[in-house]
């Protein structure tokens, strides 16, 4: 296992463990760790790009994100730790499956995104997201492995992808691998964060609409 492989890990349960702290004690804490959130995620948006217009809309954007993933968490706490789930699955059946089949690259935009990772994420994701559902017990969005849960799991896995993707084109303009340092073998906070940030907020109209 190579030294940065390992970095990796190690940087994945750390975020994990503070991720969840903050989620279980709510209230202020969890407020002010959507404050630094946003205050990196703005610091590093900033770097990918020059242009006012965009920087403004995705200032708007993450504030948008941000507010969506507090009422969330406070309306409805499984859904919000479902989405993480969801979102944190997709990337890891996405790595595992494009490590281990490779195949055609899926876009020019990120090399490294293939169509057995794509098949991947939305496979860990049903997965994952079925088991959270019967551990639970309980139908806190919908009725257990529905064809509409389905759904909803493929409509967040797929927006959470295309998240990643769409940093992805950012930082590939800008001629960077990385949005930032702050995470030791994953780079900046929004590397880790791209597609979160997008799933929060499609979770969070799914909710209304539900």
């Amino acid at each position: 296992m190579s030294k940065e492989l390992i970095k990796r890990l190690i940087t994945s349960v750390f975020i994990i463990i503070i991720t969840f702290c903050f989620i279980y004690l709510g209230g202020i804490f969890f407020n002010l760790f959507l404050l630094s959130i946003f205050i990196i995620s703005l610091i590093e948006w900033k770097n990918l790009t020059n242009n006012l217009l965009i920087l403004m809309l995705g200032l708007i954007f993450l504030l948008f994100s941000i507010i969506s993933a507090y009422f969330l968490r406070n309306d409805n706490l499984n859904f919000f730790i479902f989405t993480l789930l969801i979102s944190v699955s997709s990337d890891l059946g996405g790595y595992i499956f494009g490590k281990l089949f490779r195949g055609p690259k899926l876009t020019h935009i990120s090399p490294n995104k293939t169509y057995s990772g794509m098949i991947g994420s939305y496979l860990m994701s049903i997965f994952l997201g079925l088991i959270f559902t019967f551990y639970l017990q309980q139908p806190f969005i919908l009725e257990f492995y529905s064809l509409s849960l389905i759904i909803i799991i493929l409509i967040i896995s797929t927006v959470n992808q295309l998240g990643d993707l769409l940093i992805s084109y950012f930082k590939r303009k800008k001629k960077i691998k990385d949005t930032g340092k702050l995470l030791p073998g994953h780079g900046g906070l929004l590397d880790r964060i791209d597609g979160i940030i997008f799933s929060i907020p499609i979770s969070f109209l799914i909710q209304l609409i539900l």
